[in-house]
């Protein structure tokens, strides 16, 4: 399985509309919603899914009539994913950067 970001703008929708999608998708068999970061003030959505491939995500949007601005693979990286070393380094660079604090 590969990892997806989608976005999806909808303001015309309400939070009643979305919630509903939501569980619309809950069932999707050809497919894994993961989950979904919501940003309410912008009506913008970026769900994270798992699909052998675009393909079958895209399917599953027009099966359902959710309309989507982008689907992009993705990886997940998070700090504790790295080793102590490259950490370290990070860390290093960010004490040097130019925009530390900004």
């Amino acid at each position: 399985m590969n990892t997806y970001m989608v976005v999806h703008r909808a303001p015309e929708l309400s939070w009643d509309a979305v919630e509903e999608n939501w569980r619309k998708l809950a069932h999707v068999e050809t497919a894994t919603w993961m989950y979904t970061f919501y940003n309410v003030e912008k009506s913008v959505r970026f769900c994270v899914w798992n699909a052998p491939d675009r393909e079958t995500l895209e399917k599953v949007f027009f099966d359902l009539g959710i309309s989507f601005e982008s689907i992009t693979e993705v990886t997940e990286t998070k700090p504790d994913l790295w080793s102590a070393k490259q950490w370290q380094k990070h860390l290093a660079a960010e004490a040097a950067a130019d925009t530390l604090g900004a």
